[in-house]
């Protein structure tokens, strides 16, 4: 059970972790000409969910990476 927990723990810091990363790492895109005049506040909600979605996808891979890597142990 332990175990579950920590596991549990570590994903969800590694999400958080790479959502921060991707929303820090969009902020160098020039989204500006993409946005409609008065939307502010409908891009910014955007930009939070492509940061949120980007995030969790490369959260998920490196979870997934470090879980199949462990998993190698057992072909030998």
């Amino acid at each position: 059970m332990n175990f579950i927990g920590i596991q549990a723990l570590i994903s969800l810091l590694s999400h958080i972790f790479f959502t921060l990363i991707t929303f820090w790492a969009l902020k160098g895109l020039l989204i500006e000409k993409w946005i409609k005049k008065n939307h502010v506040k409908q891009a910014r909600l955007l930009y939070l969910f492509f940061s949120i979605a980007i995030g969790y996808l490369v959260s998920s891979f490196f979870i997934e990476f470090i879980l199949m890597s462990r998993n190698l142990l057992f072909l030998f």
